[in-house]
């Protein structure tokens, strides 16, 4: 999908991109998606959208699901359906197709202009009618109220075939020798033909009268315009009741007011090719205009240029998908073009994903590369003493500097800058010296309390980046920089007790990793001692015995952990027996003790008794308690129990 920009407005053309033979199996074109990129990466909306050697007409049925598109050769109509992303079907024709107009709202009626005078008519199953005009047509319109179709060409006549009575009747005498193109307000139903002479005349389908004349060839002609012939109409096209676009043979686009015979304004395309279609956008009051070689996007009040574009091939027609920002052209190739420009509107509702790719596409830009081209300021040419090629056809003008061939840009570098490789050479050797430097010992400004869980989380933290730019994950938050557990690493009173029992048994291998970063500790206290920055790393392992140690220490845990249990029973054994010593050593001595007022003695055998009471179940110790009086058991009206207890004293 390419990407154009032309006044900060976004085009995006669908159907750039390679395309493939019909005739290679699938198996060869997904080998050939495999190998090349530009088919991999290419965006095919809908399936085989083109024509074998030419199209010439494109349109839209008015419900919006079927887009149907004539060319060549053979002359052919393909009817592609937008809810399947795919061609619907395909007819072939007796001659080419001037153009053709869709009567229905899907595709079951299908009127065709042929260039042998003849006019066909397609239904739902396909071929339905033919018949003959006397002259060559060159464009018609259907006029609903009456089922009227009128036909302009090479005659001073507009030839009415009634569909509904299924006869010619009376034409239409004008004034012009030819005409080329016609039209119906869709509002009040005038009826308008441009004719050869330039000239626009008006008819009213009621009366069968002309009701007005409008000289375009006099009104296209400005002091700036330059002209070889009589500028001819050439396309036609009504927006609303009053505005109508005027379209002539020499690249001029005249927007008219019904009321006035002077143009509102007048938009030359500078190309001098007849304009080949005028379509009205109303959303943003714009004119969309195209000639065999640009479609140019222009406001209707103003004239202001909004965009344009340029296809690589010539155009024979424009159409405007409705209520979107999608366009569709027949091109002078097998391949029809599909753009879409989210600033006219949102995509179709069959296309919807197409926002989301482009929303993608404008969060993450690309910036263009020339492989081919080098871009030099006006600087970098005096650096280089090519200032005089400024002006040359070496020198290719763009933004605030110019693009150079790569080669020559090479070459006069060398000839400028002779000792640029023992430049590059020497930055290489640097940046080498910097990486191995990196690889030292690093000093740390480690906290005064907890040392070693400090050392800890930053070997952990420095682990999980690694495995973090793996996996391009974005970095978690560490503990040292946290707020939260800033008193940890301040207070002594958080200091990590690791001759406790809890802390010996939970981490059984603490005592052979807490060596190594005890040998860490020393070494980072002995590099600040010193103050030495380059000095190597001493009594340093190789990583593969560190990873050969962590492993073995692994298997061991175990026994490590039972030998931590019995250091734990031996010094719990001597705490014993010191405590035995402490015991004999002193002598006992009687302790009295004084009852409060209002409290009568007891004989000790009551804690004998009560001993005895709690080893009764819950029903025996009830039972006993009725016995005394101290508990009432009854039942309620409910069906539920009722107890009612004292307490003792």
């Amino acid at each position: 999908m390419q990407v154009s920009s032309l006044n900060e407005v976004k085009i995006y053309s669908l159907s750039a991109g390679r395309s493939l033979p019909e005739w290679l199996s699938d198996r060869k074109k997904r080998a050939l998606q495999k190998k090349d990129v530009d088919i991999r990466r290419r965006i095919e909306l809908i399936q085989d959208f083109e024509m074998p050697t030419v199209s010439t007409k494109i349109k839209v049925s008015r419900d919006g699901q079927y887009i149907m598109a004539v060319g060549t050769y053979r002359p052919r109509i393909r009817c592609f359906d937008t809810y399947q992303l795919s061609q619907k079907f395909e007819r072939c024709l007796d001659s080419e197709v001037v153009t053709f107009e869709i009567l229905s709202d899907d595709y079951s009626k299908i009127v065709f202009l042929q260039c042998g005078r003849f006019v066909e008519f397609h239904s739902q199953h396909g071929h339905y009618y033919k018949t003959r005009i006397p002259k060559f047509g060159r464009d018609f319109s259907y006029h609903y109220p009456s089922c009227d179709l009128y036909f302009v060409g090479a005659s001073s006549e507009v030839y009415r075939l009634n569909l509904e009575q299924g006869r010619f009747l009376n034409s239409l005498q004008t004034d012009a020798s030819e005409s080329n193109a016609c039209d119906i307000n869709p509002v009040h139903f005038l009826f308008a033909m441009g004719t050869t002479e330039g000239k626009v005349e008006c008819w009213d389908p009621r009366t069968r009268n002309r009701v007005g004349l409008l000289d375009c060839a006099l009104s296209s002609v400005t002091a700036d315009t330059e002209i070889d012939g009589l500028p001819s109409v050439s396309a036609l096209k009504f927006d609303g009741a009053l505005n109508m676009a005027v379209g002539t043979s020499t690249g001029q686009v005249l927007l008219y007011d019904l009321r006035s015979s002077n143009p509102l304004i007048v938009k030359d395309h500078l190309y001098g090719l007849p304009i080949k279609s005028v379509q009205f956008q109303h959303q943003l009051d714009l004119i969309i205009s195209a000639d065999c070689r640009i479609i140019k996007m222009w406001n209707k009040d103003t004239g202001k240029i909004f965009t344009s574009m340029e296809p690589e091939y010539g155009i024979n027609d424009v159409c405007l998908y409705p209520n979107s920002g999608m366009l569709m052209t027949a091109n002078e190739a097998p391949k029809m073009s599909i753009y879409y420009i989210p600033v006219l509107g949102p995509a179709p509702k069959w296309c919807s994903f197409l926002d989301n790719l482009t929303e993608e596409l404008e969060e993450n830009p690309e910036t263009t590369v020339y492989d081919d081209y080098k871009f030099v300021t006006r600087q970098d040419l005096e650096n280089l003493g090519l200032a005089h090629l400024i002006g040359s056809s070496l020198l290719r003008a763009y933004m605030h500097g110019f693009f150079m061939d790569i080669r020559l840009y090479h070459k006069a570098k060398m000839m400028a800058n002779p000792f640029a490789y023992e430049e590059y050479r020497r930055e290489k050797i640097r940046q080498k010296i910097e990486e191995t430097r990196a690889q030292r010992v690093q000093l740390k400004n480690l906290p005064k309390v907890n040392k070693e869980l400090a050392l800890k989380l930053i070997e952990e933290e420095g682990e999980e980046q690694q495995v973090t730019r793996k996996r391009k994950q974005k970095n978690l938050p560490s503990l040292l920089k946290d707020d939260r557990f800033k008193v940890m690493f301040e207070n002594p009173d958080f200091q990590v007790d690791e001759q406790s029992e809890e802390f010996r048994l939970l981490n059984p291998l603490v005592s052979k990793i807490s060596e190594k970063r005890k040998r860490k500790l020393k070494l980072l206290e002995e590099l600040e001692a010193q103050e030495q920055e380059e000095e190597e790393e001493p009594e340093g392992k190789a990583s593969d015995a560190e990873s050969s140690e962590s492993s073995d220490d692994e298997k061991g845990w175990v026994e490590e952990v039972r030998k931590q249990r019995k250091l734990l029973r031996q010094e719990e054994k001597v705490k014993r027996q010191e405590r035995f010593k402490e015991d004999q050593q002193t002598s006992l001595k009687p302790q009295f003790f004084e009852i409060k007022e209002g409290e009568e003695f007891r004989s000790f055998k009551d804690s004998a008794k009560k001993q005895k009471l709690m080893k009764k179940t819950l029903g025996d110790r009830l039972k006993l308690e009725e016995k005394l009086g101290t508990l009432n058991v009854c039942d309620t009206t409910v069906g539920s129990k009722q107890a009612t207890f004292k307490l003792k004293k």
